[in-house]
C-alpha cells in the first residue's frame, strides 16, 4: 500500500517539508503525478533517518546531511570521472580511425591521379597512331599513279 509524504512524517514527527527535502537530497524518483514515488524500501530508509536522529540537535542533523551530501557527490563525481575517461578512450580509438582512414583516401586519390594520367598517355598514343595511320593513307594514296587513283569505289573498297 502506498503511502503518503504526509503520513510519514506525522510519525516520524517532521514536517512534509522536511521529508521531501530528504527524497530531494537522495534522489527518490517521482510518480507520473510528480510526486516522490515512496516505496517500501525508501520508507523505511527514511524511519530510520529520523529516528536514528531523534534526541539529536538540529546542527549535528544538518552535520549529517552534509556529510551524506559530500558521500553522495564524491560518488557521482567519480562516476562522472569514470564517464569521462572511458569517453575519452573512445575518442583516442576514433581518432585513430579517423587517421588511417585519411591515409586510405590520401593513397586512393594518389592512385586515381596516376590512373588518370596513364589513361591521358594512352589516349595520346592512340590519337598518335590514328594520326600516323591517316597520315600514311595519305601518303600512300598520292604515290599511287592517278591512273590508280581513278579506279572504282568498289575496287579501292576491295583493293582488287
Amino acid at each position: 500500500m502506498a503511502v503518503t509524504i504526509k503520513e510519514i512524517a506525522s510519525e516520524c514527527g517532521v514536517s512534509e517539508q522536511a521529508v521531501r527535502a530528504w527524497c530531494r537530497r537522495n534522489h527518490v524518483a517521482k510518480d507520473a503525478k510528480g510526486s516522490f514515488a515512496i516505496s517500501e524500501t525508501i520508507k523505511t530508509a527514511i524511519y530510520q533517518h529520523y529516528r536514528a536522529i531523534e534526541g539529536k540537535e538540529v546542527s549535528q542533523h544538518a552535520k549529517a546531511s552534509c556529510e551524506t551530501c559530500e558521500n553522495s557527490e564524491t560518488v557521482l563525481i567519480s562516476m562522472l570521472q569514470k564517464e569521462l575517461d572511458l569517453k575519452n578512450k573512445q575518442l583516442a580509438v576514433k581518432d585513430k580511425q579517423i587517421e588511417e582512414l585519411n591515409a586510405r583516401l590520401a593513397e586512393s586519390s594518389a592512385a586515381l591521379v596516376a590512373a588518370q594520367q596513364t589513361a591521358q598517355a594512352a589516349q595520346a598514343l592512340h590519337a598518335g597512331t590514328i594520326q600516323q595511320q591517316l597520315a600514311g593513307e595519305i601518303e600512300v594514296d598520292q604515290q599511287r599513279p592517278e591512273a590508280e587513283q581513278k579506279r572504282s569505289w568498289f575496287k579501292k573498297l576491295f583493293r582488287g
